[in-house]
């Protein structure tokens, strides 16, 4: 995979539309076209590298080049990505011969949408209906689309909160 800042993982959205029936054409219509989330490379790249750490924790610390070489990601970008894991305390680094990099806590309590919380912001597909990072938007007067992206954003938090690494490993 190459370090493409354009690249996106795509997330198929599966939800029930069963409560959308008093919804006008065009909320049905934007519901059509929200059916995919986009992440950043951050999140991308701090996923994979995770991932890569959880299934080799056993070993105990990882050299920041083996993590590197198996996620064709960039030295230079990861370390910028593990600074931020590491400040928030889901990765720990020793220094030294032995050194690099390993889960500071198990990958089952680490979940997905924390690190694309972490590494992106909101999981919501506008502000003005994310839970952690509100802000009013010109759709917050549209009562009826706002309750469609609540419903969207319930089921991808939802599904993302309870998808941890050990899930994925």
């Amino acid at each position: 995979m190459a370090a493409d800042p354009c690249c996106c993982l795509k997330i198929p959205l599966r939800f029930p539309l069963t409560n959308i029936t008093a919804l006008s054409i065009m909320s049905i219509e934007l519901i059509i076209k929200v059916k995919t989330m986009k992440l950043t490379t951050k999140s991308e790249y701090s996923i994979l590298a995770l991932i890569y750490i959880a299934r080799h924790e056993q070993r105990g610390f990882i050299k920041i080049e083996e993590i590197c070489s198996a996620c064709d990601i960039s030295k230079k970008y990861l370390e910028l990505l593990f600074s931020i894991l590491r400040q928030n305390r889901l990765i720990k680094t020793k220094r030294g011969t032995s050194g690099g990099y390993k889960l500071a806590k198990p990958a089952s309590k680490i979940t997905v949408a924390e690190i694309i919380r972490l590494m992106d912001g909101a999981l919501a597909p506008t502000e003005s209906v994310s839970k952690y990072f509100h802000a009013d938007t010109p759709l917050a007067k549209e009562k009826k689309i706002i309750a469609v992206f609540k419903e969207i954003r319930d089921y991808v938090a939802d599904r993302l909160e309870h998808l941890s690494l050990a899930d994925l490993v």
